[in-house]
């Protein structure tokens, strides 16, 4: 996995072996030998291919492809795949989407849309908190 993903990050990037071996302060062999599975990066070594590639840690080093993707996401980046919307509009999220966002059976979710940039969902706590503190923030400002 840690291989496949070092050369699909690097190529994603368009960085040469060069590239990213001067970045590492490592010789080019040393990355082609990462890229092979041949060796393995350190874990100094592996932190700075995760904050040059802007990835995780950890899905740099366990990433599978799920979903679909060539490639590890960016940070805080997920796609969950594609849900069928039912009859009556309802969706089921994925697993691992609940499981990331802590969302439990009997949370209340806002839906929020944009014609231009898609539909997303909150949580309804959450919501009200922005409202609050946006109102609060306002009355602060008028005086």
């Amino acid at each position: 996995m840690l291989s496949e993903n070092l050369y699909n990050l690097r190529k994603f990037h368009k960085l040469s072996q060069e590239q990213v071996a001067d970045r590492l302060s490592v010789s080019r062999q040393a990355v082609a030998k990462w890229e092979t599975g041949e060796t393995t990066p350190d874990i100094h070594n592996c932190m700075a291919l995760a904050q040059l590639y802007d990835v995780s840690l950890d899905e740099l080093v366990n990433y599978d492809g799920e979903g679909g993707n060539m490639t590890v996401p960016p940070k805080g980046k997920h796609l969950f795949g594609v849900v069928t919307v039912g009859d009556k509009g309802q969706i089921v999220i994925p697993k691992r989407a609940r499981e990331i966002f802590r969302i439990e059976p009997g949370d209340r979710l806002m839906v929020l849309g944009d014609e231009a940039q898609g539909i997303a969902m909150i949580r309804e706590d959450d919501m009200l908190c922005f409202m609050n503190d946006m109102q609060q923030a306002m009355k602060e400002e008028h005086f």
